[in-house]
């Protein structure tokens, strides 16, 4: 059994979208300006973007995105625990493979990088926005937490199939 519940690891997760959902519409630097932003967009070479420095209509509109998350989230952990087991086994991988793709996105197609441009010809593409620092740091953040998440998850499922044989066997024991 782990020691954190998925669904304490779920509402923990929501608040930090709600969180970063403040920051986002009231200042965005505090955000850019984070020191495990700087320490990961250095050690991956990605480049730091500036358009964070002061509140912007994207800024904007990325956290109210972020706080809709948030609070749909929340709701959704607050379930029935049946309902709520069934939705998040259906969400939780397919979170975590949108995650993997964006932080390999992001690291793979950066200025330089693996599968970047191999002749140096810079020629802007419709994710250019995507392959900063900030963004890298979020979904690393977030595929670390969806991967803690499924983790925990599928432990407690198979305690919840255990608990449900014994419930079963106990009832055809008393019949």
């Amino acid at each position: 059994m782990p020691i954190i519940s998925g669904f304490t690891l779920i509402r923990t997760l929501s608040i930090l979208h709600l969180t970063l959902a403040f920051y986002f519409l009231a200042s965005p630097r505090t955000l850019s300006d984070q020191n495990l932003v700087f320490i990961l967009g250095e050690a991956m070479g990605l480049p730091h973007t500036r358009e964070l420095d002061t509140p912007s209509a994207p800024a904007s509109l990325l956290a109210m995105m972020l706080a809709l998350l948030g609070l749909s989230d929340m709701v959704a952990v607050s379930l029935p625990e049946e309902v709520s087991r069934y939705f998040w086994a259906s969400q939780t991988p397919i979170r975590l493979m949108f995650f993997f793709i964006l932080t390999a996105y992001t690291y793979l197609f950066k200025p330089g990088g693996v599968l970047a441009n191999p002749l140096g010809n810079y020629t802007p593409s419709a994710g250019e926005g995507l392959k900063n620092s900030i963004v890298f740091t979020w979904a690393f953040v977030e595929m670390i937490s969806w991967f803690w998440i499924y983790t925990t998850l599928r432990d407690e499922r198979k305690d919840a199939a255990i608990r449900l044989m014994k419930a079963r066997k106990q009832g055809e024991d008393s019949l």
